[in-house]
């Protein structure tokens, strides 16, 4: 372990200890360099619990960045470096500075929507990239045995549910997400065991719930995901069809009580049936 990592994890431990205050001459922009460095540090011990929850009080708690900031944060986070590090890799470490990358963008753009200063140029390239991402993102892993979470669809997934939330995200925008969602769903390489389907599902609740888009054009988005049934066998037919299946069982119950939405929940069960190969009909 170099001098460094073991300073900045002393550090952050200490400012945690703290409640996350700094010590008399420290400045959040002297860390700022570091918790970027090892944002993707293999070791969770300091990548999931210190550098990410000082993004998010820094961030979301204690508002310490200047927009400006802000700003520049996001340059970095959704470089080459980072968010698109390595991308297309897979079974490698890499993932986790893609990953992790991801979450602090999430936490900015809800910054954004309680108090914008990023203008519309601006929130179309980061739906831009964040699009980039989950097209060339290949790996889909959940938890791993060495190593804690990597989590990439549901990291962006989270991105992703601020952003339609964004009055500069255009109904354009919104079906791109949707497609965005398809191509996650039928990745063609790893089924999801780690519920990222419900990660994935808080982006069309959100649509639903805002009223982003109307139902309709959601329920037709949803039987689409019904035509890899019409693909010949193979392994990433029946990925396509198991995601979508799980996606759909999750939605299904997060919105089982509403009674306004026939529409949705008729999309929703005549889908599942098509792609459930053990259903009854």
């Amino acid at each position: 372990m170099s001098e460094i990592r073991m300073k900045l994890m002393k550090d952050l431990q200490r400012i945690e200890e703290n409640e996350y205050q700094l010590g008399e001459g420290e400045q959040h922009q002297d860390f700022l360099p570091l918790l970027l460095q090892y944002i993707g540090d293999s070791q969770p011990e300091l990548r999931d619990n210190l550098i990410y929850p000082m993004f998010y009080m820094w961030i979301k708690e204690e508002n310490r960045f200047s927009e400006e900031e802000l700003r520049s944060l996001l340059t970095v986070l959704t470089d080459e470096n980072h968010l698109f590090y390595n991308i297309g890799s897979k079974d490698d470490q890499s993932v986790f500075t893609r990953t992790f990358s991801a979450l602090p963008i999430a936490l900015i753009i809800q910054r954004h929507r309680q108090n914008p200063f990023l203008n519309q140029e601006e929130i179309e390239q980061l739906m831009q990239a964040m699009l980039r991402y989950y097209n060339e993102e290949k790996d889909l892993r959940g938890y791993l045995s060495v190593g804690g979470w990597a989590h990439s669809a549901s990291h962006g997934a989270d991105v992703f549910v601020e952003l339609v939330q964004c009055e500069e995200s255009s109904i354009a925008m919104l079906h791109e997400v949707l497609v965005a969602i398809s191509g996650m769903l039928h990745n063609g390489i790893h089924i999801f065991s780690d519920e990222d389907d419900e990660r994935l599902v808080n982006i069309v609740d959100t649509m639903i719930d805002k009223e982003l888009l109307p139902h309709q054009e959601i329920a037709d988005w949803i039987s689409c995901l019904a035509q890899c049934c019409d693909l010949p066998r193979s392994r990433s037919q029946v990925i396509a069809r198991v995601n979508s299946k799980n996606f759909l069982r999750s939605l299904y119950f997060r919105r089982r009580q509403d009674s306004q939405e026939n529409e949705l929940k008729t999309a929703i069960l005549g889908t599942e049936a098509k792609l459930n190969r053990f259903s009854i009909s």
